[in-house]
């Protein structure tokens, strides 16, 4: 039988359109995958909290999943989800120097323990079990991450801010829309799916990983370093296409099933082909 692969996915604009449906033909390539023995995972910028509707929605079964651009990576134990590996930081130097600069924004902080802490809603973020604070006590513990919500700057505005705060002591990603995802540093997707490749004994020229957006740069540079494949979704950005290998459909044409789709099928795998 052929070695499995270890499949790690993004959710959004990946595996999910924007309305939040399915991006066409992917719950049955991931079926595929997992009835093959590929270890299928998801690693995504979404908390756990977000996440785990869409590891069951698809039918995974990875005993890993890694969450929060890699500051938190969820282990199956006995049919139980733990918190297996959690990065944190102090948030207070970050959060003095973006209210300077964005006083107006919105703020979430989420925990070490994954509860999250927030000076406004956030319109498109799971806050349930959240708690609203004053900015002043973001900063009051650790957190795996910050999110910085600002409707007025675009994505330019947000690359301006980041080189002129010199943000060089976390790790940042910038979404869709406009907000900074900021984690602690050296930490991001790739640096979680290492520990979880490394924990698993599986070979690093046998890792696919999919995406499309910057926070999944450092994923891509880690498969392609250990000789593995990085899947640019189609509408990515040039510099996230730039650090993939591979170029895909776009989301809303199956890109990522048709990446999935070159992975041995059942009957390849288990003829040893």
């Amino acid at each position: 039988m052929t070695a499995p692969w270890l499949v790690g996915l993004d959710v959004d604009g990946t595996i999910l359109l924007q309305d939040e449906s399915m991006s066409p033909g992917v719950p049955e390539a991931v079926a595929r995958l997992r009835d093959a023995g590929h270890e299928v995972t998801i690693a995504t910028g979404r908390s756990w909290m977000a996440t785990r509707r869409y590891v069951e929605e698809l039918g995974l079964e990875p005993e890993f999943v890694v969450c929060s651009n890699g500051a938190v990576t969820m282990r199956r134990v006995d049919g139980a989800w733990e918190r297996w590996s959690v990065e944190t930081f102090d948030p207070t130097p970050v959060l003095e120097l973006l209210r300077d600069r964005l006083p107006e924004a919105r703020y979430m902080v989420e925990l070490g323990s994954g509860q999250r802490l927030f000076t406004e809603h956030l319109d498109d973020w799971t806050l349930d079990g959240g708690r609203q604070v004053d900015f002043d006590e973001l900063g009051a513990e650790p957190v795996s991450r910050i999110v910085v919500v600002s409707p007025g700057h675009d994505e330019d505005d947000f690359h301006r801010l980041v080189a002129d705060a010199g943000l060089n002591e976390v790790s940042y990603a910038i979404g869709w829309t406009a907000w900074l995802d900021i984690a602690p540093q050296g930490v991001d997707k790739g640096t979680a799916l290492e520990r979880v490749r490394t924990e698993l004994g599986m070979s690093g020229d046998r890792v696919l990983v999919a995406g499309d957006g910057r926070n999944d740069i450092g994923m891509f540079g880690w498969a392609r370093t250990l000789g593995g494949r990085a899947v640019a979704m189609g509408q990515a950005p040039a510099e996230v296409k730039d650090a993939a290998g591979e170029v895909t459909d776009v989301v809303e044409d199956g890109g990522l099933a048709r990446a999935l789709n070159t992975l041995p099928a059942p009957a390849q795998v288990d003829a040893g082909e």
